[in-house]
């Protein structure tokens, strides 16, 4: 990441005015400078940064525009558009944890394969920023943008469950695995199914953390680590991102390591399904009948809506020990993006104050989330001739809506339950994002829960 932040105002450090559109007579510049920006026809555009050269050729500080809204993340600008050196905010800023942390996240960059940069841009902590929550949500953040932006041939189920075990280790966490064959013995017969035609065995990775007398907490994420459609395939054109299917797997496990590091007094467990959807001889067909842990027997539809399938076998499993809050998190249906695009996820829960709690700690923290029904008339459209239930419905219609039905099936004994159907993408350039992988409702979801279970 070629940006980073610091406590301290040095000698040294430039300033930077943000300037709303048309606001550049109000922002308190000097002649120079605002002779400069006129005749660089300046005049706040949104995400446009201009430096301003001082008197001896050097540089004295810089503009960002921030448009007639004033968008509140873009800061994130600076991080790639000021020059190396030491910045400080010479604009107040009404929020300042925001302003940091889109700063640190406009600076990311996926440098698996190439050169990684050096930090060469640093911004002064503006007054009232909390460091250290800034520092977490960016680790996290970075650490979901790496997962998903990792292609599979380097984050197959073996990956994932070593990047599970690696957060674990950093917080002094316990992680289980059960994979293989032993899924069977163990009652977990979708995940099996799902995964048993990869080059890796399909596993279920189970993380734990805090006392056991605390509030449990259980985040279950989708960690379909590739997407070939299965036996139903998918045509190439819809497999190119396919890397990304283990995107809830990335974003649970990134909010895991924000609520750990943050030391929230809650009993967490993450439990994430890693498998490959997979073609081969012992691939799972179309019209099979599988019974799943909780019992409920499943026909076969569509080998492209495996994610539920492997949802569901975790589900079950957390929905037995009846946590306060159980929340999962999958890259499920198509049907969500063409109803709310890319940028807002849809969530659907069973408990209207916790929905209500999480939309207004979205707008908090800038983490765009929508409500949507779970509209129980469409819950006969999963019905099966030959089984309790089919994994899609015939007509096609609210894919993302009867997705989160085939879920709430296996979920009853739950305090809470939320579902969230995320894109876990940028398909486009964002002030505080490139284009690549990305964490999507972990910051209103920590908003949300450092609020129930303050740190006391």
């Amino acid at each position: 990441m070629p940006a980073g932040i610091t406590r301290k105002k040095t000698s040294v450090s430039k300033p930077v005015w943000f300037v709303q559109k048309g606001g550049l007579e109000r922002a308190g510049l000097d002649s120079a400078a605002l002779a400069w920006a006129n005749a660089n026809g300046f005049d706040g555009q949104p995400g446009r940064v201009l430096v301003i050269p001082g008197e001896r050729g050097d540089i004295s500080g810089a503009l960002l525009g921030t448009g007639k809204d004033d968008s509140r993340l873009i800061a994130g600008k600076l991080a790639t558009g000021l020059p190396k050196g030491s910045w400080h905010l010479a604009s107040s800023v009404g929020e300042p944890d925001l302003t940091a942390l889109a700063f640190l996240l406009g600076g990311y960059k996926f440098a698996r394969y190439t050169a990684r940069e050096d930090v060469d841009v640093t911004l002064v902590l503006p007054d009232g920023a909390d460091k250290a929550d800034v520092k977490r949500l960016a680790k996290a953040v970075t650490l979901a943008r790496d997962l998903i932006n990792t292609p599979t041939n380097d984050m197959g189920p073996d990956a994932l469950e070593a990047a599970v075990r690696k957060a674990g280790d950093e917080h002094k966490a316990s992680v289980s695995v059960i994979k293989g064959n032993e899924l069977l013995k163990k009652n977990f017969p979708m995940i099996h199914a799902v995964g048993r035609a990869g080059s890796e065995e399909p596993r279920l990775i189970d993380l734990e953390w805090g006392k056991k007398d605390a509030p449990k907490v259980t985040l279950v994420g989708k960690g379909v680590c590739f997407d070939t459609g299965g036996l139903d395939i998918k045509p190439s054109s819809s497999m190119l991102l396919m890397k990304k299917d283990m995107g809830g797997a990335a974003n649970v496990l990134a909010l895991a390591s924000i609520i750990m590091d943050a030391k929230l007094p809650v009993r967490l467990r993450v439990l994430i399904p890693a498998v490959e959807n997979s073609i081969s001889a012992n691939a799972f067909r179309p019209s099979d009948v599988l019974t799943s842990r909780k019992g409920l027997t499943v026909e076969i539809g569509n080998t492209d809506a495996e994610g539920r399938l492997v949802l569901a076998d975790a589900l079950a499993l957390a929905d037995d020990e009846e946590p306060e809050i159980l929340i999962d998190m999958a890259t499920l249906t198509g049907a969500a993006r063409v109803a709310l695009g890319p940028d807002l996820p849809p969530f659907y829960s069973n408990d209207d104050a916790f929905a209500l709690d999480l939309a207004n700690a979205s707008e908090a923290v800038a983490d765009p989330l929508w409500r949507m029904p779970l509209w129980q008339p469409y819950d006969s459209k999963l019905s099966s001739r030959v089984a309790d239930m089919n994994n899609v419905t015939s007509d096609g219609f609210a894919g993302s809506i009867t997705a989160a039905l085939f879920l709430q099936r296996f979920v009853s004994k739950a305090n809470v339950w939320a579902h969230f159907d995320i894109f876990g993408w940028n398909p486009v350039e964002k002030p505080h994002a490139p284009i690549g992988g990305e964490a999507q409702a972990i910051r209103a979801l920590y908003h949300l829960l450092k609020q129930r279970f303050p740190v006391k």
